[in-house]
């Protein structure tokens, strides 16, 4: 049985402003493809059973650069929907709704196409997600590159805990995790780990 390797994207402008960001396709700052780039060490010498990333731009890069071969786009490995948050910090949400917390309150609809995500909605498809996985592990390791939520919320479920436990999880840019077992239990191996 392999393990189950979670990269998160390296940084980009709205990672360091602290910007809501799913579908806005940011590149990689320079910071974030250096970042990017020193995780390769990490992985060097793995060979992955199934190596899937984000349908988004920097992800897809960060995979390029960190040295993951025949890594395939997934959607349902794309952010959180934050719907009308998108663009926004947490800071400016917070001037008008004090206690709002993503992790509990979701968030209201945006634009055409973006209706916005719940905890249980994004739990859903960290589910198809790790099913699509569990075929993959008896193979080899497995290798996902996304982003901070959904990974977090992927880890959750993948734990069995609720969507909503991924609160408890921080993800920092340019990281690789590791989710393994121990007595045939999933565990966290690792996490947050650079080079």
């Amino acid at each position: 049985m392999g393990d189950l390797l979670l990269v998160r994207h390296g940084e980009t402008e709205w990672s360091v402003s602290g910007q809501h960001t799913s579908w806005t396709d940011l590149p990689l700052t320079t910071h974030g493809e250096e970042q990017a780039k020193a995780l390769a060490p990490l992985l060097s010498g793995r060979t992955f059973s199934l190596a899937l990333t984000s349908p988004l731009g920097r992800a897809i890069r960060t995979a390029e650069l960190a040295g993951v071969t025949g890594a395939l786009p997934y959607g349902d490995l794309h952010e959180w929907d934050y719907g009308g948050y998108e663009g926004v910090t947490t800071v400016d949400i917070h001037r008008t709704r004090p206690d709002w917390y993503l992790w509990t309150d979701g968030v209201p609809p945006g634009p055409e196409g973006h209706p916005g995500e719940s905890p249980a909605e994004v739990g859903a498809r960290a589910d198809r997600v790790l099913a699509r996985v569990d075929t993959a592990l008896p193979q080899g390791d497995v290798i996902l590159v996304a982003h901070a939520h959904f990974l977090r919320v992927l880890t959750a479920r993948r734990l069995g805990l609720d969507p909503a436990d991924g609160r408890l999880f921080q993800l920092a840019t340019g990281t690789v995790s590791r989710l393994s077992t121990e007595h045939g239990r999933p565990v966290i191996a690792e996490w947050n780990t650079r080079a």
